[in-house]
């Protein structure tokens, strides 16, 4: 019997294989007790569901029916504008966003405050485990785009740099 339970790592695998293609409208996955069901509005060919095989013997399959009308699904927005030069500390997975190690600590960084590469700007947390999310580049913290313990996706700006 194929092991019911989804590593982190396979979950990391098909968040990324959805957030790559646009050809996904709709997603259904169930592993175990995990259930995920993701859907995008969008008017899109159909094409094959592409199919990612699961360590446990198991495999996710993407459904691409037309969109539902009336029904809320996942819109993007257009893309966010800031200023010149800075760039943009972006998830690198889904997850909850953190300003602080912990309730009531001090934030990682404030607005105004200089960092280098390896400086801790937030955590993720993913299924109960904490990720820290370094800075990756030296300069000054010139806005925090996502709110505290809010849900965050991949490639979400999360803190914009002003490079020094």
């Amino acid at each position: 019997m194929p092991d019911p339970n989804l590593t982190y790592e396979e979950l990391r695998r098909i968040v990324e294989l959805i957030h790559s293609t646009e050809q996904f409208s709709e997603f259904r996955l169930k592993v175990g007790e995990i259930e995920i069901e993701l859907r995008r509005r969008r008017d899109l060919a159909l094409a094959p569901p592409p199919v990612a095989p699961l360590a446990g013997g198991g495999e996710a399959t993407a459904a691409l029916p037309p969109p539902t009308p009336g029904v809320a699904a996942h819109v993007e927005a257009a893309p966010l504008a800031w200023p010149e030069g800075c760039t943009a500390i972006r998830s690198p997975m889904v997850g909850t966003f953190y300003r602080a190690p912990a309730p009531g600590a001090p934030p990682f960084v404030e607005v105004g405050q200089k960092v280098e590469p390896g400086t801790t700007v937030c955590m993720i947390e993913v299924m109960k485990l904490m990720n820290s999310i370094p800075a990756g580049a030296r300069g000054l913290v010139a806005q925090i785009l996502a709110n505290d313990t809010a849900s965050v996706d991949v490639g979400q700006p999360l803190i914009l740099l002003q490079p020094e």
